[in-house]
């Protein structure tokens, strides 16, 4: 479980000022250069991701490839520690994709700090929210109703 719990803190800490780079300096060069780098954003929270994975992979595919999952199921899958750090680390990685893709959004449509950074930390606390959001903050009104533009 040692190498779980430090998976947990070294992802939980190095997505930190990745955030902070988004939410206070979208528009900085040296955020778009690091955080506009997928390989310094997203993959380094791969690998920890992996680190804990690989060993679980046979019971992951067991558990829920072998029925349908159930809340009862996942319930169950989600009451081991190892399982629940997993999670965690699928989070953040996840979050940090979807994060850096409304930033990248935000950052092309001009989109004022007092836009961008409620949205972004809306993302970073419930990811798919903050990403619907940020999709329709980003939208231009021709991609919301195409059909009133003739082509």
């Amino acid at each position: 479980m040692q190498i779980e719990i430090m998976m947990f803190w070294l992802s939980s800490l190095y997505i930190g000022p990745i955030w902070v780079l988004m939410w206070f300096a979208p528009k900085h060069d040296f955020t778009k250069k690091f955080v506009g780098n997928i390989r310094l954003t997203v993959l380094p929270l791969c690998i920890p991701y992996a680190i804990v994975a690989i060993p679980e992979i046979p019971n992951i595919l067991l558990a829920l490839g072998s029925e349908m999952p159930t809340p009862d199921l996942v319930i169950e899958f989600f009451s081991d520690d190892k399982v629940v750090i997993l999670g965690w680390l699928h989070f953040l990685a996840f979050d940090i994709l979807a994060g850096r893709y409304i930033w990248m959004r935000m950052v092309a449509c001009d989109r004022p700090i007092y836009v961008s950074t409620p949205i972004l930390i809306l993302g970073m606390m419930v990811a798919p929210l903050g990403f619907l959001i940020g999709i329709l903050a980003t939208q231009e009104y021709t991609e919301l109703l195409p059909f009133i533009v003739e082509t």
